[in-house]
């Protein structure tokens, strides 16, 4: 009962936080009024914050935040930083969303970099939260998925690396759980911290630069253009590098036996 409590207090303490900040944001830029003109300046935009569902909500907090941050880079990024550690470190589902969003309002590159950063810091929070509070709940709840993980981990000790590599490319076992039970696993944190950081550079890859290219798309002529549907091209084909490469190895040096029957869940990216 009290690693359960913990880690409540733990979650109550930063959704508190992470609404004050969402909900306290400075004033916005003010729009310019005519000498004599009645009424306020207004801000642009919604002053409470949330997560998006879906990409209607999400094209309007990118809006809201990229004229936002004409005046408030700093706090934008301080906010977005939390919001994805938050994410990140209870393993909410929705982080693709934030990395679309990263794209839109950082740049192509500036993006990636943010957010492989902040996955692998906010995944290794989880980790650390596990092996505080969480070891006995993983356990007691997925005993089956843990010794199925624990196995595949000891046939693989001496590639862990390698191992780690790969389920974050081609995930046997959600990311979320991963990151849970890693501490259970007696895999050391390091290796856990660069293995989130290279894994998952194809799919933050992808999602930041999609986000990149939406912010300048204003019309469908826009996505048809030669250009646009040149950069996809790319992007698709630097993303199945990395995965190739990993598959070519962990062919030869992994054990990997059965692990088509071995699904522990869908493979979606909510680390």
């Amino acid at each position: 009962m009290r690693p359960l409590l913990g880690l409540l207090l733990v979650f109550g303490v930063c959704t508190f936080s992470l609404y004050l900040l969402s909900t306290r944001l400075p004033r916005g830029p003010r729009r310019e009024t005519r000498p004599g003109a009645e009424g306020e300046a207004e801000e642009p935009g919604p002053r409470v914050l949330k997560f998006p569902s879906d990409l209607e909500e999400l094209r309007e907090l990118s809006g809201f935040l990229q004229a936002y941050k004409g005046e408030h880079q700093a706090y934008v990024l301080l906010l977005f930083c939390c919001a994805y550690l938050y994410k990140q470190c209870f393993a909410i589902p929705g982080s693709g969303f934030l990395n679309i969003l990263a794209g839109a309002l950082f740049g192509p590159w500036m993006g990636l970099v943010l957010c492989c950063v902040l996955a692998s810091v906010g995944a290794t929070c989880c980790y650390l939260l596990s092996s505080a509070f969480g070891k006995q709940l993983v356990v007691s709840y997925f005993p089956d998925k843990v010794a199925m993980l624990q196995k595949k981990v000891e046939d693989n000790r001496n590639s862990l690396f390698f191992f780690l590599l790969f389920l974050r490319l081609f995930p046997m076992t959600p990311n979320w759980f991963l990151n849970f039970s890693s501490p259970i696993l007696n895999i050391p944190i390091t290796q856990f911290f660069f293995s989130v950081l290279l894994g998952l550079i194809p799919y933050n890859f992808i999602c930041v630069q999609t986000g990149s290219i939406l912010s300048t798309v204003t019309s469908l002529d826009d996505i048809f253009s030669w250009g646009t549907l040149l950069k996809l091209l790319a992007i698709a084909l630097v993303a199945l590098i990395p995965g190739t490469l990993i598959k070519q190895f962990s062919q030869k040096h992994l054990q990997l036996e059965g692990s088509k029957n071995a699904h522990v869940g869908n493979s979606k990216k909510g680390t």
